[in-house]
């Protein structure tokens, strides 16, 4: 897998320009809202070089890819399907470890990680961050999910 570097694209940033909450805690509760567990996954496994992952089979797919954290010539993927209806597919070279986050529906507080339900343990410890092996060939993003890729095995001469 040889994604090039991006167009001089060193960082993302997302605001809003009136009346949105971003909040990554509840601020009643301090429990982690939907966001959190995306930004701790986005922290485990996103590397700070930005890739180009190469043109998306849909408008409705959304891929980024940068160098894996901690892994020589490791890549990882963020997949974002915005479809409601219809199902995604890229074709990955090789094996890896799937964190798909999901919800009951769109405007849900909880999220669940490979189907199980994504939530702080006893005395506010992280729940195991364990993705699933994922063979190589194509890799299906049901509609709304949000999975993200960490392909160690990649071989990729950017991420040294």
């Amino acid at each position: 897998m040889e994604a090039q570097l991006s167009q001089g694209v060193q960082v993302h940033i997302h605001n809003t320009l009136a009346s949105s909450d971003y909040g990554l805690l509840d601020e009643n509760t301090f429990a982690p809202r939907p966001n959190y567990w995306a930004a701790l996954l986005w922290h485990k496994l996103m590397g700070t070089t930005v890739l180009d992952p190469g043109p998306s089979p849909a408008t409705s797919l959304h891929l980024y890819a940068h160098c894996l954290r901690g892994r020589e010539a490791g890549v990882a993927v963020l997949a974002i399907n915005l479809d409601r209806a219809k199902s995604q597919a890229i074709d990955i070279p090789v094996s890896a470890e799937r964190y798909t986050l999901t919800a009951r529906n769109l405007s849900d507080t909880r999220v669940q990680m490979n189907g199980s339900d994504f939530e702080l343990r006893a005395h506010d410890e992280l729940p195991a961050l364990t993705g699933t092996a994922t063979a190589s060939g194509p890799v299906s993003f049901a509609p709304t999910n949000i999975p993200f890729l960490a392909i160690p095995d990649a071989h990729n001469t950017t991420c040294r």
